[in-house]
C-alpha cells in the first residue's frame, strides 16, 4: 500500500480496483496520435483507470475521500467498465473498518467518485460508513438532480439521495472547513461545483484535485477531459491550481492514475507541471 505522512496526519491511498474508460473520452480534443504516446489503448481503444481515496487519519478523527465505483453498477455498465469493486478489501490491507470512518468527503457525485457510499442491504441503499458525516457541494446535488441529457449517465441517486434523506449528507456553498487541517475549495471545470480537498498539518500540504487533475498525464493545462463541462474553466483553474501547489510543493493525489498515486509537481523544460513521485512506503 502507499502510505505516508503529512506533518501530524498519516496519508494512505486506498483503492476500489481498476475501470476501463474510452481512450478518446478522457482525452477530449488531444489527438489520439498525441495521448496515445502517453499511454497505450488496447483492442477496445480503452485505457485503464485508477479509483483511488485517500484515508487521512488525523489522530483525532479518520477522514476518506472519494469511495470509488461502488458495487452497484448494472450487468450492461459492468460489461462496459470491467469495475473491480476492491474498496472493502483495501479497507482490510489497511487495518480499517467501514465503521471507523467519521467523515467522507465527495468532490463530486460522478458514480466512479462515490459509489461505495452506499451498498445494497435487501435490495435497498444503505451507508457504508453508518458513523460518517458525508460531505458534497450542494450545487453539484443539484446539477444530478438535474439529469441533463449531456451527463444524467454519471449520476446514480441511490449513491447519494438516501444520505440526503437522512441528513448524514451534509451539502456546502463553496469553500469549507470540514475539521482542523481539512478544507475543500470549489475547482470548476469538470463540473461546475466540483471541489478539490486541502489536507494540511505542520506546515505540510496534500490536495486531492479529483478531475481538475485525475493523473499525472493530464498536467499539462490544455489536456482537459472530454467529459469536463466547462473545459476553458478547467484550463483556467488547473493554472489556478498550480501558482500555489507547484511552488509550495503540495503533495497532489491523483484519483485516477494507475501507476502513480501521488507526486509534488516541478515546472518542467517547457514550462509545463511535471511529476516528481515521493519514495513509496510501504505499511
Amino acid at each position: 500500500m502507499h502510505r505516508t505522512t503529512l506533518g501530524d496526519f498519516e496519508l494512505t491511498i486506498l483503492s476500489d480496483g481498476n475501470c476501463y474508460i474510452d481512450g478518446g473520452t478522457m482525452f477530449g480534443i488531444i489527438p489520439k496520435t498525441m495521448w496515445e504516446k502517453r499511454i497505450t489503448p488496447d483492442e477496445r481503444n480503452t485505457i485503464p483507470l485508477a479509483t483511488n481515496s485517500l484515508l487521512v487519519r488525523t489522530g483525532r478523527q479518520n477522514v476518506l475521500i472519494e469511495t470509488g465505483i461502488g458495487n452497484k453498477l448494472s450487468e450492461k455498465s459492468q460489461a462496459i467498465y470491467r469495475h473491480q469493486a476492491l474498496l472493502m478489501k483495501s479497507f482490510e490491507q489497511a487495518g480499517i473498518s467501514p465503521d471507523e470512518i467519521d467523515i467522507v468527503i465527495n468532490t463530486h457525485l460522478h458514480f466512479d467518485h462515490c459509489g461505495w457510499n452506499t451498498h445494497y442491504k435487501n435490495g435497498k441503499p444503505v451507508a457504508t460508513f453508518p458513523r460518517a458525516t458525508y460531505y458534497v457541494q450542494e450545487g453539484e446535488l443539484q446539477h444530478a438532480h438535474e439529469q441533463h441529457e449531456r451527463d444524467r449517465v454519471s449520476y446514480m441517486t441511490d449513491n447519494y439521495d438516501p444520505l440526503v434523506n437522512s441528513g448524514q449528507m451534509k451539502l456546502l456553498k463553496g469553500d469549507a472547513e470540514i475539521v482542523p487541517g481539512i478544507s475543500v475549495k470549489v475547482y470548476p471545470g469538470h463540473t461546475r461545483d466540483m471541489q478539490a480537498v486541502m489536507v494540511e498539518s505542520g506546515g505540510e500540504v496534500a490536495a486531492y484535485p479529483s478531475d481538475l487533475v485525475s493523473d499525472a498525464k493530464h498536467l499539462d493545462p490544455t489536456w482537459t477531459l472530454g467529459y469536463d463541462l466547462y473545459p476553458l474553466e478547467s484550463i483556467a483553474n488547473k493554472h489556478r491550481f498550480y501558482e500555489v501547489a507547484v511552488p509550495q510543493q503540495w503533495l497532489v493525489v491523483f484519483t485516477h492514475d494507475h501507476e502513480l498515486p501521488w507526486a509534488y509537481l516541478d515546472v518542467g523544460e517547457k514550462g509545463r507541471p511535471v511529476a516528481r513521485p515521493i519514495q513509496r512506503k510501504v505499511g
